[in-house]
């Protein structure tokens, strides 16, 4: 069973040495009542995970090129359906 981690790394660039940075990060699991909604509108809970996980990032892939946006959508519906973790660690998902 593949336990899930999440790692932050923060970078910031200042050009004024008097400027107090702070940053934060948090995680959370997808909401089961977003889950629900989708659900409840004639997705299935894989549609409604993708519609989520795509709205999340929808904004971060607005502002990149087209082709590595269309590339980074790859590799989230790859993520998604396991076969990145797959692909890299084996089948240790099923074990």
């Amino acid at each position: 069973m593949r336990t899930p981690r999440s790692d932050t790394y923060p970078t910031m660039e200042v050009g004024n040495s008097s400027a107090d940075l702070e940053h934060e990060a948090s995680v959370s699991k997808v909401s089961g009542d977003q889950l629900f909604y989708l659900m409840s509108r004639g997705f299935s809970e894989e549609e409604a995970m993708g519609l989520i996980v795509n709205g999340f990032f929808e904004p971060f892939t607005r502002e990149l090129p087209m082709e590595y946006a269309v590339e980074l959508n790859k590799l989230l519906e790859l993520e998604m359906e396991g076969e990145i973790w797959d692909e890299l660690f084996g089948n240790a998902s099923s074990k």
